[in-house]
């Protein structure tokens, strides 16, 4: 048998075993926990770092969407404005003709007449084929 000193001594060794243990076992929680905050923490660096790229990204996008719409408004505007103009020189051409086919008329009523009957006369040949 044993005698009671071993049987403390033992008591006391496993004590101190159990005890380095449990201190080794808080050692490595810290561990774990300073390497799960380490890590925690550099991913949210990345995130934001991520987050800033495509913000900027965004803005930059944004700005050439705009400038590209307020660059195709314009270039309508330009556009519209040389139809108008056209419009507005063919509208004159066309009174200006009309202006000169009535001073024609006025001033020779009967070649007026006669090239009238035959430009009929040509138009129900051509259209008659």
């Amino acid at each position: 048998m044993s005698k009671p000193e071993d049987r403390v001594a033992n008591a006391a060794t496993a004590a101190a075993n159990t005890l380095s243990a449990a201190e080794r076992i808080e050692e490595r929680a810290e561990r774990v926990k300073q390497a799960t905050s380490d890590a925690v923490d550099r991913t949210k660096d990345a995130v934001d770092r991520a987050a800033d790229k495509v913000e900027s990204g965004l803005h930059t996008a944004t700005d050439k969407a705009a400038h590209g719409a307020t660059r195709a408004a314009e270039k309508a505007e330009e556009a519209k404005l040389r139809g108008k103009e056209a419009y507005d020189d063919a509208v004159d051409r066309a009174n200006d003709w009309l202006d000169v086919a009535r001073d024609y008329v006025r001033e020779k009523p009967v070649q007026s007449i006669a090239m009238a009957i035959a430009a009929g006369w040509l138009a129900g040949r051509i259209f008659r084929n």
